[in-house]
């Protein structure tokens, strides 16, 4: 599946171009709080395996306004390499790879950021 490219944000990592986006709009678990935020990664020429990563806050949009947090371009490059360590290849084809991330790994991710 290709994302369009409206709405997508280009990133690079060690030398690789993706495209990134989070839905325009919230679903509607996700407005009432039930559904975490998510955003989804793809290579940017030639999609292929999808990475949906879910973050342990809401979206900023959620109208019960629990704990959130700011999607950043350093977040989703750390996500990325994460994600390739575990093993995503997203230049095959198959089913999308789902990364359900917690406060530690963000907390992890962040001090990964610093050092780099």
């Amino acid at each position: 599946m290709t994302f369009p490219r409206k709405g997508t944000r280009l990133i690079t990592v060690s030398d690789v171009a993706y495209r990134w986006r989070i839905r325009h709009k919230p679903t509607y678990d996700q407005a009432i709080g039930v559904g975490p935020l998510t955003f989804a990664v793809q290579l940017a020429d030639k999609p292929g395996q999808v990475l949906l990563a879910s973050l342990p806050c809401q979206r900023p949009d959620s109208w019960l306004g629990e704990k959130t947090t700011t999607v950043r371009p350093a977040l989703v490059a750390a996500t990325i390499r994460k994600a390739l360590d575990l093993g995503w290849s997203p230049n095959r084809n198959g089913s999308a790879m789902i990364m359900d991330l917690s406060d530690n790994d963000l907390a992890g991710l962040a001090e990964t950021r610093l050092l780099l």
